[in-house]
């Protein structure tokens, strides 16, 4: 058997480690499942899909110049259905209350309450630039 790009092969994982797995392969080959092509969902740690001695169906997604053999499980697998997101009519907008416009006390009630919010951030900032409240100095 040659070994070929698209070709699917039965292999026994001969070691883990947190960036894939190496799986030995026919007439004594060995490739690599990186990390990213074990399963179609997210995986953290590798050991929980796969363990050493594990018999896995692999395919062969490349083969670099250096003769090294990167292998795919996941692409052996089906991949999981696509939920189907139900859609809604689209519902029409309640319709919007007009607020009573504002007294002028009332607007200064709360360009008043604005104001001493942002002084007392930049008062709290600027005492933190100069080092705060230093106890001992004279």
């Amino acid at each position: 058997m040659e070994l070929t790009v698209g070709s699917v092969f039965d292999g026994k994982v001969t070691g883990i480690t947190k960036f894939g797995a190496f799986v030995a392969l026919p007439e004594n080959k060995t490739g690599m499942v990186h990390i990213s092509e074990v399963a179609h969902t997210y995986v953290a740690d590798i050991s929980e899909h796969l363990s050493e001695g594990q018999e896995v169906r692999v395919k062969v997604i490349g083969i670099d110049p250096n003769g090294r053999v990167n292998l795919s499980i996941k692409q052996t697998m089906t991949p999981p259905a696509k939920r189907e997101v139900k859609r809604e009519a689209p519902r029409k907008p309640a319709p919007v209350k007009e607020a009573a416009p504002l007294t002028f006390e009332d607007r200064l009630r709360q360009f008043m309450q604005d104001s001493e919010s942002r002084m007392s951030d930049i008062s709290r900032n600027t005492e933190k630039r100069r080092g705060g409240n230093r106890r001992g100095r004279k």
